[in-house]
């Protein structure tokens, strides 16, 4: 990596219901990797799992609304995004990279008996991370994601979407927030989704990311895939998913999962009205409740 990026920390100072003690672990040697770990020692951790181009942020409201249920919360950002550091070229960042620095972090952390909330790109890695080390976690939530193996046609959506991110001259972080939302973002959360890339030299790892989706067998993480839902299929350990009923990208895909996933039998798997492709912002009072009920119910 010929340069790395690091967002001055003034670029964070006074966000929007946003305070939270930073914590940070180096991967690959001389990556920064940034995370909330908040709550009790003691509770289970819940890892909350961003994709793009969002981060921590996005999980603001349901990291305080869990962990003032008693569970410990940890949200890190991806390497691209948030407070982490950011590659400066596209060609540093690949869908291998992502999950071996994640891996990396999650064996540093010795992070134990977690439940994975993981949503958009936070499941292509997260399911990854659970499908490596699934001694490590006792239930997975997922909502509004999917595992892809480059087998199948994907949604227009989704084409519309990626043909967007390579081409427009300028990404709009908190616009693109606000376009995949149902309700209105304020002026200031809009501005925090902005935060992390004080111009566009901060933004390769955000732009490149919908072009790292295996659409083709061949494409860099397919095969990895497709061994990891090896490990899913025999999956046991619960599985509950929440999709939103206004998301065009991931629509239906957690039928996918409840019929994949033995862990899937017998879940309360929800339907979240009113949320959008990041429910996070929409739906996020609902997603707490479902994350807590969820972790009660684990032995």
């Amino acid at each position: 990596m010929a340069k790395i990026l690091r967002t001055p920390d003034s670029q964070f100072e006074n966000l929007s219901d946003y305070a939270f003690t930073p914590h940070y672990l180096n991967v690959a040697d001389s990556l920064r990797l940034h995370f909330v770990d908040t709550g009790p020692a003691g509770g289970r951790p819940v890892i909350m799992m961003h994709g793009e181009p969002s981060w921590s942020y996005l999980y603001r409201d349901m990291i305080k609304n869990v962990s003032a249920a008693g569970l410990r919360v940890v949200a890190p950002d991806l390497i691209g995004f948030g407070r982490s550091d950011k590659p400066a070229e596209t060609a540093d960042y690949s869908y291998s990279k992502h999950v071996a620095w994640m891996l990396e972090w999650l064996d540093e952390t010795k992070i134990t008996d977690a439940v994975l909330f993981c949503q958009d790109w936070g499941g292509l890695i997260g399911l990854r991370l659970a499908a490596a080390r699934p001694d490590k976690f006792a239930g997975i939530i997922a909502a509004n994601t999917f595992l892809p193996t480059g087998q199948g046609k994907v949604s227009k959506a989704f084409e519309a979407w990626k043909e967007f991110s390579q081409t427009t001259p300028v990404f709009k972080v908190g616009n693109i927030i606000q376009g995949a939302t149902v309700s209105n973002l304020p002026d200031d959360v809009i501005r925090a989704y902005d935060a992390p890339f004080p111009d566009e030299s901060y933004k390769a790892g955000a732009r490149i990311f919908p072009a790292l989706v295996p659409t083709s067998e061949d494409m860099d993480g397919a095969a990895d895939n497709v061994k990891a839902w090896k490990v899913l299929h025999k999956w046991k350990k619960p599985f509950l998913t929440c999709f939103s009923d206004q998301d065009p990208v991931t629509g239906g895909l957690d039928k996918h999962f409840q019929k994949a996933i033995p862990g899937c039998k017998n879940q309360p798997h929800k339907i979240v009205k009113g949320g959008g492709h990041f429910l996070q912002e929409d739906c996020h009072r609902e997603l707490s409740e479902i994350i807590v009920d969820f972790c009660a119910r684990l032995p």
